[in-house]
């Protein structure tokens, strides 16, 4: 399982000043903003020794996934495949701070950003990691759900997590077709948590406890943590606790995120900003997991 905290605002304002790069200005002629940082990272993600794996219709704005998204990516040497974490947690920061660093309106770090959780799920993909993500609804809706067909083809399942009676109900229609429509899907879970918090999701698995003893169905004496896990919105996994929490751009908390799940977690923070996070960084958490001794609590 993988988690993120995704901030992406697609804009299809018209571009008033350009991006201050090495490529011709008169490239970007009018595009919208959204259509330029994908011209943008077209040239600047190739360093990743990848494709580009999303981009853009220019007449409807529609996202696609690259065909070669999916393909697996062989596991490094460097990595065992006996240690590798059953669920990986991820908060990505530094979107905004990157676009400003190049020049670049801030919408384009956003878009740099759903690369790098695009490639970061192609290889959890790869190596057999559960995937749980958390996006803005504009993401969501576009950038995920338009792509169901594709998971479905390719095995994988979508779970969606949060409190969803704020949605609108066009999307909670969407979300309750992403989910039935792959809900057999055996190869990889990818879980998406949508208007969600840790305190939310304590609150909710508490009220829920409290239904039951309300309706004679729980005793208050038989309350205990397994109880409340139960309850929990990640009840819809098999593997609900992180083994592994990565944040990026420097940042050294955990932000209402998964706050009872995160109780054993093992932390990772690197200071890159999250579009710059890749492959090398990635492997390098990975590596660092491995070379860990878990104690869950205990002394020895």
């Amino acid at each position: 399982m993988f988690s993120l905290r995704l901030p992406i605002p697609l804009e299809k304002t018209l571009i008033t000043s350009l991006p201050k790069t090495s490529t011709t200005y008169s490239a970007y002629s009018g595009m919208t903003r959204f259509q330029v940082c994908h011209r943008y990272l077209s040239n600047s993600i190739t360093k990743r020794g990848t494709s580009v794996v999303a981009f853009q219709d220019e007449a409807d704005g529609e996202i696609f996934v690259d065909e070669d998204f999916l393909e697996v990516d062989p596991l490094p040497v460097e990595l065992q495949p006996e240690l590798m974490p059953k669920h990986v947690a991820v908060i990505m920061d530094g979107n905004g701070r990157w676009a400003k660093m190049k020049g670049l309106p801030t919408s384009a770090g956003h878009v740099a950003g759903t690369q790098s959780f695009k490639w970061i799920v192609k290889l959890c993909y790869s190596w057999g990691i559960k995937v749980e993500t958390e996006f803005l609804l504009n993401l969501f809706e576009r950038s995920i759900l338009s792509q169901v067909e594709e998971c479905k083809r390719k095995g994988i399942q979508i779970s969606v997590i949060g409190d969803t009676s704020k949605l609108p109900k066009s999307l909670k229609s969407m979300i309750a077709n992403a989910e039935e429509t792959t809900k057999e899907n055996p190869k990889f879970q990818l879980i998406l948590a949508v208007s969600y918090s840790g305190k939310y999701d304590v609150v909710q698995a508490c009220k829920s406890v409290a239904k039951k003893v309300q309706d004679g169905l729980l005793h208050l004496e038989e309350i205990n943590e397994n109880i409340i896990e139960k309850e929990l919105e990640t009840n819809c996994t098999e593997f609900p606790y992180p083994d592994l929490l990565i944040r990026t751009s420097g940042e050294l908390r955990v932000s209402n995120f998964l706050l009872w799940q995160l109780a054993y977690t093992e932390f990772f923070f690197n200071k890159k900003l999250w579009p710059d996070f890749g492959k090398d960084e990635f492997v390098e958490a990975l590596s660092s997991f491995q070379n860990r001794q878990r104690r869950y609590g205990g002394r020895h």
